[in-house]
């Protein structure tokens, strides 16, 4: 899976639905202790999973999985940074 080609964050679904293909690509290299129907449930789930697979993954996995892991992020605010 790859960026989209603009600035704009995916669509909630479209980053659940790629975590979950990320998940079954992984599920034997880096998530072999987990249950095989295993697919998270909430952004916090689909967070934790994406550092599972980093700790695990090669350079190529772990980079697809910070990218899906920026896109999980709120967009920041620069009202908070003056706080």
């Amino acid at each position: 899976m790859s960026a989209p080609s603009d600035t704009s964050k995916p669509a909630s679904a479209e980053i659940a639905r790629a975590v979950d293909a990320l998940v079954d690509e992984c599920r034997v290299s880096c998530l072999w202790y987990m249950p095989a129907d295993y697919h998270p449930a909430s952004d916090e789930e689909r967070w934790n999973v994406l550092d599972l697979i980093q700790q695990h993954a090669d350079l190529s996995t772990f980079k697809r999985a910070g990218e899906l892991k920026r896109w999980l992020s709120p967009p920041s605010s620069s009202a908070s940074a003056d706080s």
